[in-house]
């Protein structure tokens, strides 16, 4: 597949959601299908030789990026949703915001002691939701090979909070 530049796709919109924050946007990729199968192909190159049983994609744009990589692995795919919004038993996991906390939760039968699990979000900025991803999974026994994102926030250093990881992030800024 040609080599595609989906740094120079990404929208950045200054003072969205708030003044100050220049707003990264995806969309114009997973608009265009050449450059949405690249991004696809891109994310999954590094672990097609690892034999990943799980992938969990993170709310909500996490599970855009997570489903047709599960696909591609041959793996179950796993959500990660804001609290409240799953139906069946779950596992919580809080962690704070600049501006408060949250909790996030996934199904207790998402992932069985032993499995090897790759997550996946579109974005890290501070790290907090992946660093609560990644306890939840542990606390379920999954044994993560990876961590995935499509971009990263490097002036954040997400990627601090998550040193016991191996993460991959295909674009910087």
């Amino acid at each position: 597949m040609k080599k595609i530049d989906l740094k120079n796709k990404i929208r950045s919109i200054p003072d969205f959601p708030k003044k100050g924050v220049i707003f990264r946007d995806i969309t114009p990729v997973l608009q265009d299908p050449r450059s949405f199968r690249f991004l696809i192909e891109e994310l999954t190159k590094p672990y097609k030789k690892k034999k990943i049983d799980k992938v969990v994609g993170i709310d909500a744009r996490g599970f855009l990026l997570a489903a047709p990589i599960a696909y591609k692995l041959g793996a179950g795919l796993c959500i990660v949703r804001k609290k409240g919004k799953l139906p069946y038993k779950t596992v919580a996991q809080n962690y704070s915001l600049e501006y408060g906390e949250e909790t996030i939760e996934m199904h207790k039968d998402s992932i069985s002691p032993g499995e090897k699990v790759l997550i996946v979000d579109d974005v890290i900025a501070t790290g907090g939701t992946l660093k609560a991803t990644a306890d939840l999974v542990e606390n379920l026994g999954g044994k993560i090979v990876g961590i995935c994102l499509f971009v990263e926030l490097r002036d954040l250093k997400g990627r601090e909070k998550l040193k016991k990881y191996k993460v991959n992030s295909l674009i910087k800024f």
